[in-house]
C-alpha cells in the first residue's frame, strides 16, 4: 500500500477524538548548519512523530534552491510528509514553475499556497521575466491556489494561510480584522485550497472569534474543513517583541506581564513561554471540541527544539507511554547532571527548579539581524560524560521512537537531549553559524517587512548619497523608526556612544551594528547588565557599517597599521571578503569553506559565581559572509521599491554596487573610546 502523503488524508486516518500537530522550519544559511538540521531534524520525527512538517520559501536564487533542497530532504530522505510554502509575489513565473515541478519529482503532495511580500508596482520580476503567454497573472494567494489547480489537477494537496486578528501589511492598517479578511479567504477556499493554517497568534479570544466565524460562515465553505492554529514558542523576549510588532499580532496583557516578569533571565522567559503554549494548547483544544475531527496545531520551531518538545510532551500531543519504556541516558548507574550550556549550568531535571543566565543583544541599530549564540562549541566540555560541544552535537542519535526520549529532548537528560540543548536560545547573525537556527529568523529570506508604500513614506525618494546620509543620522537621533537594516530604534545602550555614531553617520559610514566597551560592570546594572547576580560583563567595542568603496582603501591602510589592537572583516557587494584573518577559500589561506582557527572574537563575555566564563556574543568570518549576501540584499530590495528606472531605484543600485560593508572589533576594551579615535579621529 502507498502511504498517504497528502496531508488532509492524513487528518481524514486519524481517529474523530485524535490530536496532531505538525512543525516548521528554514533552510538555514550555512551549509554546517543545514546539516546540523539534517541531524536534528531526524530527532525530532523519531522522538516526536510530527503528522508533516512545512519548509519556508525564501523567493528567488540561493534562498528559494535551498528550500527546496530541504523539503526534499525531509520528504525523501528523512520520510516526512512535507508541505512546501511558495510564494507567488515579486517572482517570475518560470520559478514558480521550477518549484512546483521539483516538488512533484521530489514525491512533494502538499503546497501552503502564500501572496509573499506585499506587491511592488509593475511586478518587479526578480529574473526579468514576464507574464506568460496563457496571461496568468499570480498577485495573491487565490490567484496561486488556482494556477496550481489549473495545471496540476488534485495532485497537490494545498492549504492558505489566514489571520485570526486579520492581516495587515500596514497599506490598510485600519482595516485590519478578520471581517476585512473573510472575503479573500472565502475566494482562496473557492479557488480550490483544501486546508487553512493560521499565522502565530496568542490572543485566544480573537481565536475563538476566528474559528466560530468560520464554522458558522453562511456559505458553508469552512465547515468542516481543517483549521490548524499556528503557535509560536516563545525562545526569547526580544526576539518574540520583534516578531509580534512584524506580525501585528496582540500579546494579552497577562501574558505580557508573565514574561516582562522575567525579561532578564532567558532560560524563564523560555519556560514561561513553554506554560504559556501549553495553557493555549488546552484552551484551543476547548474551542476546537465544538467541530467534529481530530484537532491539530502548527508550531514555528524557528528551527529549535527544546521548547517545542516541551509543549508537546506536556500537553499530550504524543501518545501515552507504554509500560517499561525509558528514554536512552549515557550510562544508567550515573545520575543525570545538569547540562552545561557555555559552562552554565542550567538545571533541566524533571520537577527541579530552572534558571540560566540571560543574554542581552549588541547595541546600536543592529536589530533585526542582530542576534546572539550561547553554545561556544570550539571548546572542551567542562564535564565530558554529560556534555557535548556543538560539534559533537551534531552526531545523529540513535532512532528510538519513544515518549520517554521527548522528555530526554524536553528537559535535557540523556544523549538526545544534550543534542537538543547545544544551541538552545536563538543564535542570529552574530551567533554560532553552525546551529539550524542561525540566521534571519523568520526564515523568509531578504525582506524589508513592509509594503513600498509604507518604504516610501518613511524613507522618502533617496537620490543622493546626502539623502540616505541623513536617513541614517535621524535614525540615531530617535528621529526615524527604522533603516532598511534596523526595524526598531536604538537600545538603551548606544547614549554611551551616540556622538561616535553620529560623527559616522554624518560623513557617510552609515551603521548597521555596534556597541560600546565594557570593562567590569555589576551584571545588575540597569544598562548594560544581563546574567545571573554579583557577576561581572565585559564587552569589546565594534562596530559595522556601510562605507564607499573610495573611502574604504583609505580605512583599510588605516585598520592594518593598527593591528593587532583591532581586527575587520569587509565585504562587497560582488562578493570580495578581507580580512584581518587569514581568509578561508583554499589555497595557503585554509581549506575551502573552512575558517581559519584564529577567525572567531568574542566581543561580550560574563563572569559570574561558580560558573565558567559565558561568552554569549562572537563574530566570525562565515557568519559576516552570510550576513553580509543578506546586506547587500536589503539595498537590492529597497531599491525595488521605487519601480525599475526610477532615479530612486538607480541611485540606491549604484549605491549598493559601490559600497564595502565592514565590521571593526578593537581588542582594548578598558579604554572606552579608543575605537573611536581610531575610526573618527
Amino acid at each position: 500500500m502507498a502511504p498517504v502523503d497528502k496531508i488532509t488524508d492524513k487528518i481524514a486516518a486519524l481517529p474523530a477524538d485524535g490530536n496532531y500537530f505538525s512543525l516548521e522550519f528554514f533552510p538555514p544559511k550555512t551549509e554546517t548548519g543545514f546539516n546540523n538540521l539534517r541531524d536534528r531534524l531526524y530527532r525530532m520525527e523519531r522522538a516526536l512523530r510530527p503528522l508533516f512538517v512545512n519548509v519556508t520559501w525564501g523567493a528567488g536564487g540561493s534562498t528559494a534552491d535551498k528550500s527546496l533542497e530541504l523539503a526534499e530532504m525531509c520528504q525523501k530522505e528523512i520520510g516526512i510528509t512535507t508541505c512546501l510554502h511558495l510564494t507567488c509575489t515579486n517572482m517570475s513565473r518560470r520559478l514558480v514553475d521550477k518549484a512546483l515541478a521539483d516538488a512533484k519529482k521530489a514525491g512533494i503532495r502538499n503546497i501552503l499556497a502564500l501572496r509573499g511580500d506585499p506587491p511592488r508596482d509593475d511586478e518587479y520580476r526578480i529574473d526579468g521575466d514576464e507574464v506568460d503567454e496563457e496571461g496568468d497573472k499570480l498577485v495573491w494567494a487565490q490567484d496561486l491556489v488556482a494556477y496550481i489547480r489549473k495545471k496540476y489537477d488534485d495532485y497537490f494537496c494545498i492549504g492558505v494561510a489566514a489571520y485570526p486578528e486579520g492581516h495587515s501589511d500596514e497599506s490598510h492598517p485600519v482595516h485590519q480584522s478578520l471581517e476585512h479578511d473573510l472575503p479573500y479567504l472565502v475566494d482562496k477556499v473557492m479557488a480550490g485550497a483544501d486546508f487553512i493554517m493560521t499565522q502565530l497568534f496568542f490572543d485566544l479570544e480573537a481565536y475563538d472569534k476566528f474559528e466560530r466565524t468560520l464554522r458558522d460562515h453562511p456559505s458553508g465553505t469552512f465547515k468542516t474543513m481543517p483549521i490548524i492554529p499556528g503557535l509560536m514558542p516563545i525562545q526569547g523576549f526580544q526576539m518574540i517583541r520583534r516578531i509580534m510588532k512584524l506580525s501585528h499580532a496582540k500579546m494579552p496583557e497577562d501574558y505580557n506581564a508573565r514574561l516582562v516578569a522575567v525579561k532578564g533571565d532567558d532560560e524563564k522567559v523560555k519556560m514561561a513561554g513553554v506554560d504559556i503554549l501549553s495553557e493555549m494548547v488546552e484552551t484551543i483544544r476547548e474551542i476546537k471540541s465544538r467541530t467534529p475531527g481530530p484537532k491539530g496545531f502548527h508550531f514555528y520551531t524557528l528551527n529549535l527544539e527544546k521548547a517545542v518538545s516541551f509543549i508537546i510532551e506536556r500537553t499530550n500531543l504524543i501518545g501515552a507511554t507504554p509500560d517499561g519504556e525509558e528514554a536512552i541516558v549515557d550510562d544508567a548507574s550515573l545520575p543525570i547532571p545538569a547540562v552545561q550550556i557555555n559552562g552554565d549550568a542550567a538545571a533541566m531535571r524533571r520537577r527541579a527548579s530552572r534558571s540560566r543566565s540571560s543574554r542581552r543583544t549588541s547595541s546600536a541599530g543592529a536589530d533585526p539581524h542582530n542576534r546572539v549564540i550561547i553554545s561556544d562549541g570550539e571548546r572542551r566540555p567542562s564535564n565530558p560524560s554529560w556534555e557535548v560541544s556543538g560539534q559533537e552535537a551534531g552526531i545523529r542519535a540513535e532512532p528510538v521512537n519513544t515518549r520517554a526520549n521527548t522528555l530526554a529532548i524536553s528537559e535535557g537528560e540523556g544523549v538526545l537531549g544534550r543534542e537538543a540543548t547545544w544551541d538552545d536560545f536563538p543564535n542570529g547573525r552574530f551567533g554560532d553559524a553552525r546551529s539550524p537556527a542561525y540566521g534571519e529568523i523568520d526564515g523568509y529570506g531578504v525582506s524589508l517587512h513592509m509594503s513600498p508604500a509604507a518604504a516610501m513614506r518613511l524613507w522618502g525618494q533617496p537620490t543622493s548619497v546626502q539623502d540616505v546620509n541623513e536617513l541614517f543620522v535621524q535614525h540615531i537621533r530617535g528621529e526615524l523608526a527604522a533603516t532598511p537594516w534596523s526595524e526598531e530604534e536604538l537600545l538603551p545602550e548606544s547614549s554611551a556612544i551616540t556622538p561616535h555614531l553620529l560623527q559616522l553617520n554624518s560623513k557617510g559610514w552609515l551603521t548597521v551594528a555596534s556597541q560600546p566597551a565594557v570593562n567590569g560592570l555589576r551584571s545588575s546594572d540597569a544598562t548594560f547588565g544581563w546574567g545571573p547576580s554579583n557577576g561581572f560583563v565585559f564587552q569589546k567595542a565594534f562596530v559595522e557599517f556601510f562605507l564607499s568603496s573610495a573611502d574604504w582603501q583609505v580605512l583599510e591602510g588605516r585598520l592594518r597599521a593598527a593591528l593587532p589592537e583591532v581586527c575587520f572583516y569587509a565585504a562587497n557587494a560582488k562578493g570580495d571578503v578581507v580580512s584581518s584573518h587569514p581568509i578561508s577559500g583554499g589555497g595557503a589561506s585554509g581549506v575551502e569553506g573552512v575558517p581559519t582557527t584564529d577567525n572567531t572574537n568574542a566581543v561580550t563575555w560574563g563572569v559570574f559565581p561558580g560558573k565558567e566564563i559565558v561568552t554569549p556574543t562572537i563574530i566570525e568570518e562565515v557568519s559576516f559572509r552570510a550576513w553580509s549576501e543578506e546586506a547587500f540584499g536589503i539595498w537590492a530590495e529597497w531599491a525595488k521599491v521605487y519601480g525599475r528606472g526610477s532615479a530612486s531605484e538607480k541611485f540606491l543600485s549604484s549605491m549598493r554596487d559601490d559600497y564595502w560593508l565592514v565590521n571593526v572589533i578593537h581588542h582594548e576594551y578598558v579604554e572606552g573610546d579608543a575605537l573611536w579615535k581610531l575610526l573618527n579621529g
